[in-house]
């Protein structure tokens, strides 16, 4: 008895620190999509979930529309981070109301945030300026470098649906009467070059972009409200559609972003690494900050994960369990 009681004691001195979740994670799939803030995500959850909560995550190459199909019809694979779920709404509709994938919060609860921006220091300058309509009585503050009798409005590439938005909204919002013009940068790095030439001048710049970026997280922009109220209907049937003809203004809607898990690894997971997941979160002015350090450094998601955790944990630590924090902070 006393041998078998000494036993006991030294498999609980061995086990019985291990949470449960460990011991039901088990081994699971990572999607990373092609995207810097979703890579260095998949990355963070690989660390977090395989030092914190004895988990086998491996990282899996995924991209919005291949992952969220497979995981709505095969429930593979189990995790992915950072899913857009505006762009298949009837796929994750479908998922979810069959059981094969859930939702569990948001990674950027800010949205992904598409629209007209101008730099921070044009609108420290300029307070009066905050929603489209207020740019447009100004277009001499925002001279065409080519024609400085027009405004500029800076356009990304073709092919873009960004790029396709935003010449619907220069014409529904009527911006060429105004005296404006719109200015095709012709690529992702045009559109990028004319915001870096704008900020090492501390010239005016207006234009299309998007957050989170790691070019925001070196530039800082401040996004122009609409001005008008947002019509869904009216987006849908015109303002994304090339050939319209006759777009009405409207607001850019903010993209829903989630964690999206297949049903079968939610159910074994244990609520400690599903209580992870819902909390696990950040802003758009905090990843933005992370991927310029990661442009800058042209560092890999894990080394991006790496130097998150190092340099946060006060925002990390409030994910996750203390034990879990004590194990984390061991591994760096």
């Amino acid at each position: 008895m006393k041998t078998l009681l000494a036993s006991t004691c030294l498999m609980f001195g061995l086990f019985g620190g291990a949470s449960f979740a460990s011991a039901e994670c088990g081994s699971l799939t990572i999607a990373s999509m092609n995207w810097q803030s979703a890579e260095v995500l998949s990355n963070l959850d690989k660390i977090i979930l395989n030092e914190g909560y004895g988990c086998q995550a491996e990282i899996t190459v995924g991209d919005t529309v291949p992952t969220i199909t497979s995981m709505a019809e095969k429930g593979q694979p189990d995790i992915a981070p950072e899913a857009w779920i505006d762009l298949l709404p009837d796929v994750v509709k479908k998922g979810t109301e069959e059981g094969k994938i859930v939702q569990v919060g948001s990674p950027l609860p800010d949205g992904g945030n598409q629209g007209w921006w101008i730099p921070k220091y044009f609108s420290d300058a300029h307070p009066d300026i905050k929603t489209i309509p207020d740019l447009l009585k100004h277009p001499e503050l925002f001279p065409d470098p080519e024609d400085p009798s027009k405004g500029a409005i800076f356009n990304g590439p073709q092919g873009w649906g960004g790029t396709v938005v935003t010449s619907q909204l220069f014409k529904g919002f009527e911006a060429e009467k105004a005296g404006f013009k719109l200015v095709d940068t012709g690529s992702a790095a045009g559109l990028d070059g004319s915001i870096a030439k704008a900020y090492e001048n501390k010239e005016p710049w207006v234009g299309y972009y998007w957050a989170p970026t790691a070019l925001l997280g070196k530039y800082p922009m401040v996004k122009l409200e609409a001005g008008v109220p947002a019509d869904a209907a009216e987006w849908k049937r015109c303002n994304t559609v090339e050939s319209c003809p006759d777009p009405k203004p409207n607001a850019w809607p903010v993209d829903t972003i989630v964690t999206l898990v297949a049903k079968p690894f939610s159910e074994k997971a244990g609520p400690e690494v599903m209580d992870y997941l819902a909390k696990r979160s950040w802003s758009n002015e905090t990843v933005n900050k992370l991927m310029a350090w990661m442009t800058d450094n042209q560092a890999s998601g894990e080394d991006g994960a790496k130097h998150f955790l190092e340099e946060n944990k006060d925002i990390w630590s409030k994910w996750v369990s203390p034990e879990a924090a004590e194990k984390i902070t061991a591994a760096l």
